[in-house]
């Protein structure tokens, strides 16, 4: 309907103050954009806390170090290593799977992501549902070892040894459902022969008492047990390892000696909770492959004779899947418990 009131000057002030009250609307939104994405882009915004699921010392900690000072350099924020251990890992995994800062990162490990989720009855996190995986780190091998006292210079005289005294040979581990114990029983499968399990509340006292000659045999992670073996207080008789070690290149591997694809090694990567951004996810990803490969970090990874790795995230996870479905099956033959 046509309005019969003559346009005037106060119309004509309501419209020019619409047109510019939009006008300047505009130009703030389009100033704001800017800002928007440099936000999103300019993670992290600070320190990323790095945790680890286990005590000070040992494979874990020198691989999170060596990872986390080329972090450091490259995402131009410090990245610290947290040392939070307890309950077989359980207790960081259950505080970083609830982080929301997009801050907080963890220590994947064997035990954590494969061996947890099938010997506890229930877990306060999801090993799959709760983090993406953003890179595998490292791989530890396990070393098969005896005491010198054990007539065994290699695997199949081990073997030959404990099928000649079934039940009577004992080997000692860092706890029920430690990376040693999962170790020894994957070699009892594989070989068809029986021995004691003997655990301990870690691996220091566990290799006091087999140095002592109170155990046998053990598996052991490489860095913890290399200077022993060279000492001489121990014996190697086979590696977990694809490949033999150059510290160790008289000692075969398992796969060597008559059981080809065999390998055992303690793993690490490292994980965010769910809830990191994807962007920010590609971003962690490409400068973690990065850091793995660094100089510095190679270095201190073979000073542990460990392996370095670097994968994508999707690569991760399907390692992850596989290594689930390897260790559910030897944790049920052998019934495998948490202390």
């Amino acid at each position: 309907m046509h309005d019969p009131r003559p346009a005037g000057p106060t119309s004509d002030i309501s419209a020019t103050r619409r047109r510019l009250l939009g006008t300047a609307g505009a130009l703030g939104l389009a100033a704001a954009l800017p800002r928007i994405a440099l936000a999103q882009a300019a993670w992290p915004a600070k320190p990323l806390r790095f945790v680890v699921p286990f005590a000070p010392g040992g494979s874990s900690e020198i691989v999170a170090r060596s990872v986390a000072a080329e972090l450091s350099r490259t995402l131009g924020q410090s990245v610290f290593v947290d040392n939070k251990p307890g309950a077989a890992g359980n207790i960081a995994m259950t505080e970083v799977a609830r982080a929301e800062d997009q801050h907080t990162l963890i220590l994947g490990h064997i035990g954590t992501l494969a061996v947890n989720p099938y010997i506890f009855d229930k877990l306060p996190y999801d090993a799959n549902k709760d983090f993406k995986p953003v890179s595998l780190l490292a791989k530890v091998p396990s070393l098969y070892v005896v005491h010198p006292d054990v007539p065994a210079k290699n695997l199949k005289e081990l073997i030959a040894y404990a099928q000649s005294k079934p039940g009577k040979l004992s080997y000692g581990s860092a706890g029920n459902g430690s990376a040693g114990h999962l170790a020894f029983e994957y070699l009892k499968m594989t070989s068809n022969i029986f021995m004691l399990h003997v655990p301990y509340r870690g691996t220091g006292p566990m290799l006091t008492d087999l140095m002592a000659g109170r155990l046998d045999a053990s598996a052991i992670g490489a860095a913890a047990v290399i200077p022993f073996i060279k000492a001489g207080k121990l014996r190697c008789v086979a590696t977990g390892s694809a490949q033999r070690l150059p510290q160790l290149p008289d000692v075969p591997t398992v796969a060597e000696q008559g059981f080809p694809g065999f390998e055992m090694t303690q793993w690490y990567g490292l994980l965010a909770p769910a809830n990191l951004a994807p962007a920010n996810l590609a971003k962690l990803s490409a400068e973690t492959m990065k850091a793995v490969k660094a100089p510095a970090a190679l270095e201190r990874l073979k000073g542990d004779a460990a392996e370095s790795i670097g994968d994508t995230p999707e690569q991760f996870a399907k390692f992850i899947a596989s290594e689930q479905a390897r260790w559910k099956k030897v944790i049920v033959r052998a019934n495998i418990k948490p202390d």
